[in-house]
C-alpha cells in the first residue's frame, strides 16, 4: 500500500471515517455478510475491533484491507481493495463545504489532468495544478472551473490530488480510476449524475447490439442526451482498438457536457476526434453525420408524457442518419411498443417509421432498466436508413419484458440483434431468435393501433424440438398417471386400510422425556452445519442436490436446486454431504425437518444436519425423531411479533421412546410416507400435464381433439 494511505498522511480524514462494520467488510471483500464474522472467530490474526458504536463492532479499514491482501481471503481483486479503501474516504470528505457535485467534479478533473500530463500530481502545489489546467484548457471547457470550485484548496485540493494518485495507481489507468469514481457517485450522494442512467448491464447491452465493433475505421459515433457519458464510454470500450472513430455528444446540462469531455479525453480520445455540445443538437455540421447514433430518451413522468413528443424526438434523431447509418434508441415502452388508439395522431406517426423502412427492430426490455425509475418500463428501437432497393420490408419484434434483467438475458438480446443486422435485416435461417419473431412491416402497418410486440410464433419456431415433442411428453405423462393409478389400486388390493392402532396410553406407562441437547451430549445424535452457497451457482442439472430451507419446509421439491461438481470442488471445498437417514432441520422462516433417505446431498445454511449415531442405545430412528420434533416445534412456534421461537431446536422436549415403541411408530410413518409419496407423484404428474398443455394452447402450437363422450 502506498505511503499516501499510511497513518498520518494528510489525505486521511479523521480516524472514525476509517472505521468499518462487518457488513462493510463483507461488501469490501465481495462475500456474504456472515463470512467476516466467521473469519474473526476462526483466524487469530484477523484485526481486532477498535471500538463499538450502537452495539456494532468497528474495525480499522486499513488493517482489514492489509489482512485481506496478505491472506488472499474474499473475492475482491487486491487492486480493487486498495481502490475501495481510497473511495471509502470520499464519503468522509463530503461535507456542506464540499458537496457531492463539487467533490465528483474535482476528482474527475484531477484524474483528467493527470492523464493529460501523463505524470502523477504528487509534489505539485495547488497553484501549479491550476496553472497547468489553464494551459491545457484555456477556454475552460472541461477542466478549470471544477478545480477552482474546491474549497480550502491548499488543504482539501492537495489531499484530493494525492487521493487521485492513489486511485490511479490502484487502477493502473486513469480511465479505470475515472470509472471507479463515477461508480461511487451514488454512494457519494451525487444522484443527479445517476438518476437517468440505465444500469451498467443495459448500457453494455446497448453498446453490444449497436454494432459499433463492426464499423469501418474513422466512423462517427454519437450519443444524444449523453448525461454523464456512461453510454459513450461503453461504445468507446466496445469499438475496435485504434479504430480512429470520431465521438460526438450533446447534453443540455453544461455540467454533464463538461464531464463527458473529461471522460472521453481520459480514455485517450484526442481533442480533434471529440465534439461535445451543450444543448439538444449534435455538432454534425462540423464533424460529419454519425454512422452510429445511440440515445436514451430523457425521462418524463407518465402523467406528463406525450406520445407525439416522444416520437417527435425519435424522428429528430433519424434526421442525422445518412444511408447505411444506424440508430439505437431506448425510450418509454408505452410509446415505442404498446398499443395506441386506432388512427390516433401518435399511431399514424409511429406507423410512418414502418412505411419508410426505418424501423428494423422493436424490443420490449425487462423492468428495472433505469434503477432510479423503478416503475418506468422501457423498450428500444433499432433504426437504419436503407435505400429503396435494399429494403426487406421486415421488422424484428422481441419481447423480453417477462425476463429477468441479467447479463445472460441481455447477451441473448444483443446476439439476436447482431445476427439480424449482419444478415442485412433479412433474417438468418441458421439462427432462430429467442423471444422474437420476424414479421412483414406491412402486416403491422395494416393493423392501426396494434402493439409492436410478438403476437404469434414464427413458422420456424413451430418446428423447434421443444414444440414438436410436446404431444409425446403429454402422452408420456398420461401413461405415467395410468401407472401410478395402477400402483395405488394394487396397494389397496394387497393391504388392508391404513390403521395406526393408536390408543390412549395407560396412566402407569409414563413416557420418558429428552431433548436434542441431551441426545447430543449422550452421543446418540451428532450435529453438522450447513454451508452458504451463492444463488448464482444453483442449476437444475448439476451433479449434486442442494437442500435449502425451501426444500426442508416442502415449499419446493428436492432436486430443483443442484450444483455442479466443478463449482463445488473449487468454491466450496469445506461443504459436507449428507448421509442416508440424515435429518435436515431449519428454523428460518419457520421450523421444518426433512429426512434425506438417499444421502449425498448438500445442505444450504441456515438449514443444518442432525445425524443419528448408528450405535445409539436405545436407537434414534430418523423418521421418528423428525416427526416428534415437528410436533414439539408446533407447540413452541414463534408468536406474531417475536424475533424467535420460545424454544430452540436443542431445547425442544420430546418423548424418548423405547426400541419397540419407536419401531412401531417408524413402521406407521413409513406406510404413511409411502402413500403420501404416491399421492405426491400423482399430483406432480397432473401439474406437469396441466402446465405443458396450457403452454401449447397459449402459444398456438397445440389443439385438442374431442374428448371421448363429448359432442362435436
Amino acid at each position: 500500500m502506498s505511503a499516501a494511505l499510511e497513518a498520518g498522511s494528510h489525505i486521511l480524514p479523521e480516524m472514525p471515517a476509517w472505521r468499518i462494520t462487518y457488513a462493510e467488510i463483507a461488501a469490501l471483500a465481495h462475500v456474504q455478510r456472515p463470512v467476516p464474522t466467521t473469519w474473526s472467530r476462526r483466524h487469530a490474526d484477523f484485526p481486532a475491533p477498535v471500538s463499538r458504536e450502537d452495539g456494532r463492532q468497528l474495525f480499522d479499514a486499513r488493517e482489514v484491507v492489509d489482512w485481506l491482501t496478505k491472506t488472499g481471503r474474499g473475492n475482491a481483486d487486491p487492486r480493487h481493495l486498495r481502490a475501495e479503501l481510497a473511495l471509502h474516504t470520499l464519503v468522509a470528505w463530503r461535507t456542506p463545504a464540499l458537496p457531492a457535485p463539487v467533490l465528483v467534479g474535482a476528482l474527475t478533473a484531477l484524474i483528467c489532468l493527470r492523464r493529460q500530463l501523463d505524470a502523477p500530481l504528487l509534489g505539485r502545489s495547488w497553484d501549479e495544478v491550476l496553472a497547468q489546467a489553464a494551459d491545457l484548457d484555456p477556454e475552460d471547457t472541461f477542466l478549470s472551473a471544477e478545480l477552482r470550485a474546491v474549497p480550502d484548496p491548499e488543504h482539501t485540493g492537495q489531499a484530493l490530488a494525492d487521493l487521485v494518485d492513489e486511485l490511479t495507481e490502484a487502477a493502473y489507468t486513469p480511465a479505470e480510476a475515472f470509472d471507479w469514481v463515477l461508480e461511487a457517485r451514488r454512494r457519494l450522494g451525487s444522484h443527479d449524475l445517476a438518476a437517468d442512467e440505465p444500469t451498467p448491464a443495459v448500457v453494455r447491452a446497448l453498446a453490444a447490439l449497436s454494432g459499433v465493433d463492426t464499423l469501418d475505421e474513422g466512423s462517427v459515433v454519437a450519443t444524444l442526451h449523453a448525461r454523464s457519458g456512461d453510454l459513450l464510454a461503453a461504445l468507446h470500450a466496445r469499438a475496435a482498438e485504434d479504430s480512429g472513430h470520431t465521438y460526438l455528444a450533446a447534453d443540455p446540462d453544461p455540467v454533464q457536457a463538461r464531464l463527458v469531455r473529461r471522460r472521453m479525453l481520459v480514455r485517450g480520445v484526442n481533442e480533434f476526434d471529440l465534439g461535445v455540445t451543450e444543448g439538444e443538437d449534435l455538432p454534425a455540421d462540423d464533424w460529419g453525420y454519425p454512422h452510429l447514433l445511440v440515445s436514451v430518451l430523457p425521462y418524463e413522468p407518465g402523467e406528463n408524457r406525450s406520445p407525439q413528443v416522444v416520437l417527435g424526438q425519435v424522428q429528430a434523431l433519424t434526421d442525422y442518419l445518412d444511408e447505411g447509418s444506424t440508430a439505437v434508441v431506448l425510450g418509454p415502452a408505452d410509446v415505442l411498443v404498446r398499443a395506441f388508439p386506432r388512427h390516433s395522431e401518435a399511431d399514424r406517426l409511429r406507423r410512418s417509421f414502418l412505411r419508410n423502412g426505418l424501423l428494423k427492430a422493436a424490443v420490449s426490455l425487462p423492468d428495472g432498466a433505469l434503477p432510479y425509475r423503478p416503475g418506468y418500463r422501457t423498450a428500444l428501437w433499432v433504426l437504419a436508413r436503407t435505400s429503396a432497393e435494399h429494403r426487406t420490408g421486415l421488422v424484428l419484434l422481441a419481447d423480453y419484458s417477462a425476463q429477468p434483467l441479467t447479463d445472460t438475458v441481455l447477451d441473448v438480446l444483443a446476439e439476436d440483434i447482431a445476427i439480424w443486422r449482419a444478415a442485412p435485416w433479412r433474417g438468418d435461417r441458421r439462427h432462430d431468435p429467442r423471444h422474437a419473431v420476424i414479421v412483414p412491416a406491412k402486416d403491422l402497418d395494416d393493423r392501426p393501433g396494434a402493439a409492436f410486440t410478438t403476437q404469434h410464433r414464427t413458422p420456424m419456431a413451430r418446428h423447434t424440438r421443444g414444440v414438436i415433442e410436446r404431444p409425446v411428453r403429454i402422452s408420456a405423462l398420461e401413461q405415467r398417471l395410468t401407472e401410478l393409478h395402477e400402483q395405488a389400486r394394487q396397494r389397496a388390493d394387497l393391504r388392508s386400510a391404513l390403521s395406526t392402532q393408536a390408543v390412549l396410553r395407560p396412566d402407569d406407562q409414563l413416557v420418558r422425556r429428552t431433548t436434542v441437547r441431551r441426545l447430543l451430549d449422550d452421543r446418540r445424535l451428532r450435529r453438522r452445519p450447513g454451508h452458504r452457497f451463492a444463488d448464482e451457482h444453483f442449476t437444475t442439472d448439476g451433479h449434486y442436490t442442494v437442500l435449502t430451507p425451501d426444500e426442508v419446509l416442502g415449499i419446493t421439491r428436492p432436486g430443483g436446486r443442484r450444483i455442479d461438481r466443478g463449482v463445488l470442488l473449487t468454491g466450496y471445498e469445506h461443504a459436507l454431504f449428507t448421509e442416508p437417514g440424515d435429518i435436515v432441520v431449519t428454523t428460518s422462516p419457520r421450523f421444518g425437518a426433512y429426512v434425506d433417505e438417499a444421502g449425498l446431498s448438500l445442505v444450504s445454511a441456515p438449514a443444518r444436519i442432525l445425524r443419528v449415531h448408528p450405535d445409539a442405545d436405545p436407537p434414534v430412528l430418523p423418521r421418528v425423531l423428525a416427526a416428534l420434533l415437528r410436533a414439539a416445534a408446533a407447540e413452541y412456534a414463534r408468536t406474531s411479533g417475536a424475533v424467535r421461537a420460545s424454544r430452540g431446536i436443542e431445547d425442544l422436549l420430546i418423548p424418548d421412546l423405547s426400541r419397540r415403541e419407536a419401531e412401531r411408530f417408524d413402521a406407521v410413518l413409513a406406510e404413511i410416507e409411502a402413500r403420501a409419496h404416491l399421492l405426491r407423484e400423482q399430483s406432480a404428474a397432473l401439474d406437469d400435464l396441466a402446465r405443458l398443455t396450457a403452454a401449447g394452447i397459449a402459444d398456438g402450437t397445440l389443439t385438442l381433439q374431442n374428448l371421448p363422450g363429448t359432442d362435436d
